[in-house]
């Protein structure tokens, strides 16, 4: 079976401009080698980043990058603040100049509650597709709740949802399935779960929390002998019912490291092993509630 196609990976840019991740110990990504990451990215057949204005200041490095590169141009994914006023189509057009791009490939919004606060200006949002200044509306959710409820929504064109060895198929794959017979595209993010799965057992709450699971999935990986960043990706990569997987990376390395995941079929043994991986407590998934 052929390897799978690098198009289906997102490139995230928060660690472009900020310093973020639980496994994180580098810091921000330079100005010179977040030019070295996306442009290794370009050449190597991603299309897409994933961006946010409350991401630093990783819009002002994707805009610089497109200005000295005007011939590698990604398709840009962004997400609104969790406070919009009337003026966003303001905030939309200072994107783009940001950005350095045309159109928007998906101006999402940034949480669930952030939709549902500010579902009346979805007319506004309806006039920029019609204006080509975005191409489609996203979404992005924690909870299968949520989703079933943004499903109601025809006006919603992407589906943002965790997904990953732990938030796994056990926990969505029923109603994702679901959201794709509406229509709706699905990207998952959290493939790595913020570099949990690296993390020693020590002391830290969450990882004592999820110890048995973690000691599965290095089993797992042993077993299978895939090192766990590619079994993590691949997992994500070989769900029929995503149709994009949400990366990001601390540095060149990384992400060439990332890449070998594209040449994992998982086979059906390795994927129900990690399907029958259960976490009873569904907010040790959630970073933003972890200690």
């Amino acid at each position: 079976m052929s390897k799978i196609s690098s198009n289906k990976l997102i490139l995230g840019t928060v660690q472009m401009g900020l310093n973020y991740g639980v496994n994180n110990s580098s810091g921000q990504v330079s100005l010179k080698d977040s030019f070295k990451i996306l442009n290794y990215a370009f050449e190597n057949g991603i299309t897409t980043l994933d961006s946010a204005e409350a991401y630093g200041n990783a819009h002002e490095v994707i805009g610089k990058f497109h200005q000295e590169n005007p011939n590698r141009k990604f398709k840009i994914i962004t997400k609104l603040p969790k406070d919009i006023n009337k003026q966003i189509s303001k905030k939309v057009d200072t994107y783009l100049i940001d950005l350095n791009i045309d159109q928007i490939e998906v101006l999402m919004f940034h949480s669930y509650e952030s939709y549902t606060n500010n579902i009346e200006r979805f007319d506004l949002l309806k006039q920029l597709k019609i204006n080509n200044k975005i191409k489609s509306i996203g979404v992005s959710v924690y909870t299968n709740d949520e989703i079933e409820k943004v499903l109601i929504n025809d006006d919603v064109d992407v589906i943002q949802v965790p997904f990953n060895l732990l938030d796994n198929a056990n926990l969505r794959e029923s109603i994702l399935i679901k959201a794709k017979s509406k229509g709706k595209k699905i990207h998952s993010r959290s493939a790595l779960l913020q570099g949990l799965f690296f993390k020693k057992i020590d002391n830290n709450n969450t990882v004592q929390s999820l110890k048995n699971e973690l000691i599965k999935i290095s089993d797992i990986s042993k077993n299978s002998n895939i090192p766990i960043s590619d079994l993590a990706i691949s997992y994500c990569l070989n769900q029929k019912y995503i149709d994009k997987t949400l990366i990001g990376v601390d540095s060149l390395s990384q992400l060439k490291e990332n890449f070998k995941s594209l040449n994992n079929i998982l086979n059906t043994e390795v994927t129900n092993e990690i399907n029958s991986i259960k976490v009873k407590n569904y907010n040790l998934l959630n970073p933003s509630l972890w200690k």
